[in-house]
């Protein structure tokens, strides 16, 4: 039988958040979202769509779980995939195309200061090349651009009060390379994803003419998985790491890191999923260990594949 779902929807790597005292409010990386999926692999040649159905309920910015700035988010992800059936230097070859949406609900002290919903930047991957190697191992090299052109973002005329915006006001680059073991129903796979940004392109408005950046960032899903029969359940784990803190220009000779805005995070959870036939249901609960700097909660992640063509 075919696995839609083992066979990896590589495409669903797109959207994140936040920072919890950048300009920015998101990751480019939705943490945790390729979890589940054999990260060094393609689905057989057609067309597909997949839907990550992404809440964080009850989250908190900042360290503790204590404050009293908390924020509930939802974050809709429709993809299409592609495996064109091309071979390229031995890969078989796909393309993919992401519209996220999100809502995001912002309290501080126990007064609503931002409710919003809107459109996150468009994600286009052009190149996914994945290889299929001896004993069972898998790996993909892939690239995507986050476009910038989400419908309201931090420090502009149409974004909520505190700044909450649906989307970042600069592009991403996100080269990434994932490997997988897939032997007798065993899903053990790897992700790492490299992320840079532009400067965001509204932040003049915000600091008086300067510019800012978010620093670079490295994400990691991590998935074991076992397939019984029609049932697919294991754990899976994702890690943020930003490796250079947000950089504040106020001239051309004025320069700095920002402090309070180098990011980390790890979760860790439990991982079910059905096949139904031609639709594939997975969910994906993450409890949150480790955060700082960032927006801490737990998260649940519903995720639909629907083989088209």
């Amino acid at each position: 039988m075919r696995n839609v779902i083992h066979a990896a929807l590589v495409a669903s790597a797109m959207l994140g958040c936040c920072h919890a005292f950048a300009e920015e409010l998101w990751d480019p990386h939705l943490r945790g979202v390729d979890e589940g999926l054999a990260a060094g692999a393609l689905p057989p040649p057609g067309v597909y769509f997949v839907n990550n159905s992404y809440f964080l309920p009850d989250g908190y910015v900042g360290d503790s779980k204590s404050t009293s700035t908390k924020l509930q988010a939802y974050v809709n992800v429709p993809i299409l995939l592609w495996t064109t059936g091309v071979r390229i230097l031995g890969a078989d070859f796909g393309v993919a195309i992401a519209q996220p949406f999100d809502y995001t609900n912002l309290n501080v002290g126990h007064v609503e200061v931002g409710n919003h919903w809107g459109t996150y930047n468009t994600v286009l991957m052009p190149a996914i090349l994945s290889w299929k190697l001896p004993y069972d191992l898998h790996v993909k090299t892939q690239f995507a651009v986050y476009v910038d052109n989400g419908s309201s973002s931090a420090s502009t005329k149409n974004s909520p009060s505190a700044g909450v915006g649906a989307a970042m006001a600069n592009w991403t680059f996100e080269p990434g390379l994932g490997i997988s073991w897939l032997h007798d129903g065993w899903n053990v796979s790897a992700q790492m994803l490299y992320e840079t940004n532009t400067a965001d392109n509204n932040s003049s408005k915000a600091f008086n003419g300067g510019k800012y950046q978010s620093g670079d960032q490295l994400a990691f899903d991590y998935t074991i998985t076992k397939t019984i029969g029609k049932w697919v359940v294991g754990v899976g784990a994702y890690e943020n790491n930003q490796l250079q803190r947000d950089n504040l220009c106020v001239s051309a000779t004025n320069c700095g890191g920002q402090p309070g805005t180098a990011t980390l995070s790890f979760a860790v959870g439990p991982i079910v999923g059905y096949n139904f036939g031609p639709i594939e249901l997975m969910a994906i609960f993450n409890h949150q260990t480790v955060n700082h700097n960032d927006v801490g909660g737990d998260t649940f992640n519903l995720r639909t594949v629907i083989p088209l063509y």
